[in-house]
């Protein structure tokens, strides 16, 4: 700068490198996230740094996307358990299902 009493910054021409230590923003959250993500096979975790905000992505087929979210890591594994046990009381099963030709002949018999 002209005529300033100031010295350059480091990222003047001229200016030897110089090592910037690296922050590691909010370290521990991040870890709890990556645990929770091993310990909870069906879903994604990810800890947000702008929102500071733990997320949990379902993996698994749903009838729509699964996304809950919470300010702690034990709030987040609760609304998990109970996004889990939603699905599971209104996803039919398997076994519980008939197949949609055979609902059509019991329907045609009746008529006839």
């Amino acid at each position: 700068m002209i005529g300033s009493s100031r010295p350059g910054g480091r990222h003047r021409d001229g200016r030897p490198y110089s090592l910037v230590h690296r922050r590691v923003w909010d370290g521990p959250a991040r870890a709890e996230a990556e645990s929770l993500n091993q310990a909870w096979a069906g879903w994604t975790v990810l800890y947000s740094l702008g929102t500071r905000r733990f997320y949990g992505l379902c993996s698994w087929p749903s009838p729509q996307p699964v996304i809950v979210s919470d300010t702690t890591a034990e709030g987040l594994e609760r609304r998990m358990r109970e996004a889990e046990t939603l699905l599971t009381l209104r996803m039919p099963t398997a076994e519980g299902r008939r197949p949609a030709g055979r609902r059509r002949l019991r329907s045609a018999r009746r008529a006839a």
